[in-house]
């Protein structure tokens, strides 16, 4: 069974050892409920580093429902026999109070690119993102942070969360690991009802088709229509956003000669399901 710590010190004591000897450090930062798209990344880096940590940590600051935030499912024990089967050398896992110590009062805010989409549907939630990040990246002085591409634009303020700050550490973004019907994988896909499950990789068709038609000449907006007239008539309670965006920036984008994103968020089965794809 990988080791599992909680308590900064003891991490601190265990890296600083492992810096002294010359080794890259990698970091996998999760909220644990982990599956195969968490595992991948504990996988890439433990190809490219000496050591790797993964930590879990159910961040209260990145949740804008409380009751979204009870249901968040914890399950360290079977996170880490998981994590043992990838060679991850120590588990972080600090309470709330840990990170968040009594008196706390600070909050990372990234501008720009946190604000539309996801940062408009959840206010808050990427100064979440960023204020734990900070921290998490702190506390293990890791060389390297590695981070899926399914939540692409947390991943974007991640990069320039680094860049503005001047932050020690590579960020490396992940390919989006899938189920066989393209799903992309998320602690909370065990959430949807069988029912739902069957119809949830639409998500992914749809946007998958509307990408390719834009490709083709097509209008954006009369592709990404079409997309959420699929996704409702699969099912889909309320469909958030479609948009095609500039990939770095996140700015609405029609200019195809530049790197561009098309993300989506649509609600099924009272789950909400995130995606992307490049366009």
């Amino acid at each position: 069974m990988t080791q599992i710590i909680q308590t900064i010190a003891q991490l601190r004591a265990l890296v600083r050892g492992w810096k002294a000897a010359g080794e890259v450090v990698g970091v996998v930062p999760t909220m644990g409920a982990l599956h195969e798209g968490h595992l991948s990344l504990a996988r890439r880096a433990r190809a490219e580093c000496d050591r790797v940590i993964t930590t879990i940590f159910v961040n209260p600051k990145q949740f804008n429902n409380l009751d979204d935030l009870k249901k968040y499912p914890r399950t360290l024990e079977a996170d880490a026999a998981l994590l043992s089967g990838v060679s991850v050398d120590v588990v972080f896992a600090p309470g709330v109070d840990e990170v968040y110590p009594d008196g706390f009062i600070t909050t990372v805010t990234v501008g720009g690119v946190s604000e539309p989409l996801e940062g408009r549907m959840r206010p808050g939630h990427f100064d979440g993102v960023a204020t734990v990040v900070t921290k998490l990246f702190g506390m293990t002085e890791a060389n390297r942070g590695y981070f899926g591409q399914k939540d692409w634009q947390q991943l974007q303020v991640v990069l320039r969360l680094v860049r503005d700050l001047n932050l020690p550490i590579e960020v490396v973004g992940c390919e989006t690991i899938r189920e066989a019907d393209g799903l992309a994988m998320s602690s909370r896909n065990v959430r949807l009802t069988p029912q739902g499950r069957a119809v949830a990789g639409v998500l992914y068709a749809a946007v998958t088709v509307a990408a390719d038609e834009i490709r083709a000449g097509q209008s954006d907006r009369m592709a990404i229509r079409e997309a959420a007239e699929k996704l409702r008539a699969a099912g889909f309670e309320r469909v958030e956003y479609i948009e095609l965006r500039d990939a770095e920036t996140l700015m609405p984008s029609d200019d195809p000669r530049r790197p561009r994103r098309m993300l989506a968020a649509a609600w099924l089965d009272g789950v909400r399901l995130i995606d992307n794809i490049p366009v």
